[in-house]
């Protein structure tokens, strides 16, 4: 009986954190200057397509928006930030006419 109430205080202890783990960060909207907000959805990048936290942070991103909000499209255009992955090759590029995929209006 003991080992039971153990195992369920442990199981109770445990659960959010792994539902927290799951969301995998929230939505995050960089507001640029001179563009539209850009709405980066950890739902669809981690949930729909399966990446994994450390594809992106701290190799691509560190865990502050702060320190990233200052990328520019020429930056991205030379694979940093979004260009990493937003190359053409692994996503859709982030060089053309591909402003309105990320940038809101």
């Amino acid at each position: 009986m003991k080992k039971l109430l153990v195992l369920g205080v442990v199981v109770l202890l445990l659960v959010p954190f792994a539902a927290w783990g799951k969301i995998g960060g929230g939505d995050i909207t960089f507001h640029p200057e001179g563009a539209g907000n850009v709405l980066y959805s950890h739902d669809f990048h981690v949930g729909k397509l399966g990446l994994k936290c450390t594809e992106c942070h701290s190799r691509i991103y560190v865990m502050s928006v702060a320190a990233n909000a200052k990328r520019t499209m020429a930056d991205m255009e030379k694979g940093l930030s979004c260009g990493a992955c937003h190359n053409g090759k692994r996503a859709f590029d982030v060089k053309g006419n591909t402003c309105s995929k990320c940038h809101q209006s």
